[in-house]
């Protein structure tokens, strides 16, 4: 294994030591013009940097405080990084109990195995036990035997996560079933800060979750937000190209920020839940524009499984949901609607037809 896991975990500490300074003081303030300012604020959240900027003609530091106290409150109820959590509480009762848990979380895992059934297990929540196999992104990221994968992969089915409505319940069938809300708790946590921005009447604001945007109403200027979509093969802030959106959540999953070296081959973070290996495609990333970001950051995942022409097929086939495929050899396939409105910016990428 390369340097990677060292790089990462001594980037992580230095970004943990800077965030605990600035967690509950970083809030910017900036005058954009007479009528309106710029009110920002940063700190680290289900696993990565979040990032809220709000452009209001009034102070809105008071929202900003319940927008983070409602990420704290996901984060506190879904990780499966912490004892008391109520993801954990459901995994150590598998096999053998329900497990009341709050509104929040409920809804979150009914979401989960929707888009579990609706991608026929591409996308599984409950692929936690082989996620815990390799732990990539951490620094105990290692590759699995296939006697360890062989053994685990029978746990993963989201057909056996039991839902009890009325007691707002949840069971795992089998003991050592895992749920893992990873790549969808964030996009629930930005969809709550909307309903608070719409509560207090914000106009204008960008909510960032790690990469995960979500651009609320317009720009301050009436214009739509311009959001560029994340190069593949480049270190984070190097784009391929350009969409215009107001409204909408903009999620990219890929192979490039998450991964594993090991014998000179590398293993990125998305896994099959079907091979407990990660996915084996020709794509690099998928980029989802929807209407909501627990949507988009499903189907991003979704999407990436199924590979470019079911994955593409699968997109054009939910309403209001565009996608944006790119492909090892920097091709770029966009789904029909966004024709209009995606600008490549980038002359080693090819757009497709």
């Amino acid at each position: 294994m390369k340097n990677y896991n060292k790089y990462k975990k001594n980037f992580m500490i230095l970004l943990s030591i800077f965030l605990t300074l600035i967690i509950f003081s970083s809030c910017t303030i900036n005058k954009i013009n007479s009528n309106i300012q710029l009110t920002s604020r940063t700190g680290f959240f289900l696993g990565t940097v979040v990032t809220i900027k709000l452009y209001d003609n009034k102070n809105t530091e008071n929202i900003l405080d319940l927008a983070f106290d409602k990420i704290k409150e996901i984060e506190k109820k879904m990780t499966i990084n912490a004892e008391n959590s109520e993801v954990i509480k459901i995994n150590s009762f598998a096999g053998k109990n329900f497990v009341k848990v709050s509104n929040d979380t409920f809804y979150v895992i009914k979401k989960g195995k929707s888009y579990s059934q609706l991608s026929k297990g591409r996308f599984d929540i409950s692929i936690g036990p082989i996620v815990k196999l390799w732990n990539i992104g951490t620094e105990n990221a290692r590759v699995p035997s296939q006697s360890e994968i062989n053994s685990k992969l029978d746990l993963v089915n989201y057909n056996d996560i039991i839902l009890d409505e009325s007691k707002k319940s949840i069971m795992l069938k089998k003991e050592g079933m895992i749920l893992d809300l990873g790549g969808i708790a964030k996009g629930y946590a930005a969809d709550t800060i909307v309903e608070i921005l719409k509560k207090h009447n914000i106009k204008s604001a960008i909510i960032d979750l790690g990469g995960n945007i979500f651009a609320y109403g317009n720009k301050p200027d009436g214009s739509k937000w311009n959001i560029a979509i994340q190069n593949p093969f480049s270190s984070r802030g190097n784009y391929i190209g350009i969409v215009s959106v107001k409204n909408k959540a903009v999620v990219t999953s890929g192979i490039y920020e998450r991964f594993l070296e090991k014998n000179g081959k590398r293993y990125h973070h998305i896994l099959d839940p079907k091979t407990g290996y990660p996915v084996e495609n020709n794509l690099a990333s998928v980029s989802i524009i929807a209407d909501k970001s627990i949507d988009a950051d499903s189907l991003s995942t979704s999407a990436f499984a199924l590979g470019l022409e079911k994955g593409l097929d699968f997109i054009e086939h939910i309403k209001n949901t565009e996608a944006i495929f790119v492909t090892k050899n920097s091709k770029i396939y966009i789904t029909s609607g966004l024709k209009n409105n995606f600008k490549l910016s980038n002359n080693e990428f090819n757009l497709m037809n």
